[in-house]
């Protein structure tokens, strides 16, 4: 119970930290509604694409930039470990009674939380504009389906960002690392553009790339009109799930510089 409520403590205010630090907020969330809506005007009107359902790319860009939501809020949750830590805050925290893993599953909980909520969000928005056309062949079904996907991606990512905080000593170490990894993974997911018509090594790249299932999940959910996908749900679900549990499970075991 005691390590519960620490968890609890340390989710409620990494979340405040959060909604105090208007920028970092505000940022994580307009880029992507900006990147939608002059993206996916200016291809859809400039460009007149073929290859998306009615040449509508704003409404094919709507999973993309939930993921890329996700992405940022996960970036920006984990800087809080090398704030706490230069401001002497985790090292306090790591002197308590409490498990170093205690502590790490707190703030990843709230990462977690904070990516989740803010790419809901994000989706919320998106559905609510007259101009975009989404789909939901589920009906209520996608809208399970698609916070399943975000909460999938946000746990799979917080945990690689667990594994790079480990390793990496300084800040912008650490967002260089995750710009350098996660912006490619992103790009060859299918959240710019179809895989269909891809060749075939940058095709085999994408299969291989665990954010492509998280997006070809939201593509089921809230855009595609059959059941198609790039992948499709059984299999997006059972890869994203391993990744997932794997991949924190991988962060909360690693022994951070943290610890005093």
């Amino acid at each position: 119970m005691s390590a519960a409520a620490a968890c609890a403590a340390l989710l409620q205010r990494d979340i405040r930290a959060v909604l105090r630090s208007r920028s970092q907020l505000y940022s994580s969330m307009l880029f992507p509604l900006m990147l939608l809506a002059i993206l996916g005007t200016g291809v859809s009107e400039g460009l007149d694409p073929t290859l998306v359902r009615d040449g509508d790319y704003a409404s094919f860009l709507v999973p993309g930039t939930i993921a890329m939501t996700v992405l940022f809020s996960s970036t920006f949750s984990s800087a809080s470990y090398y704030q706490d830590r230069d401001c002497g805050l985790l090292r306090v925290l790591l002197a308590s009674p409490h498990e170093p893993q205690v502590i790490l599953l707190g703030k990843a909980l709230a990462g977690v939380s904070i990516g989740g909520v803010q790419a809901l969000a994000v989706l919320a928005v998106a559905a609510a504009v007259p101009s975009i056309d989404l789909e939901w062949q589920y009906g209520a079904v996608g809208v399970v389906l698609a916070v399943a996907g975000v909460l999938l991606l946000a746990l799979l990512l917080n945990g690689f960002a667990q594994v790079v905080a480990a390793r990496i000593r300084t800040m912008q170490g650490f967002h260089l690392v995750m710009n350098l990894v996660l912006f490619p993974l992103l790009f060859f997911s299918g959240a710019f553009f179809p895989l269909e018509h891809l060749p075939g090594w940058l095709k085999a790249l994408a299969y291989a790339n665990p954010i492509t299932y998280a997006v070809d999940i939201l593509h089921l959910a809230v855009y595609a009109e059959d059941a198609g996908g790039y992948i499709g749900l059984p299999v997006d679900f059972a890869v994203l799930v391993s990744l997932a549990l794997a991949a924190f499970l991988w962060g909360m075991s690693r022994r951070t510089g943290y610890q005093p």
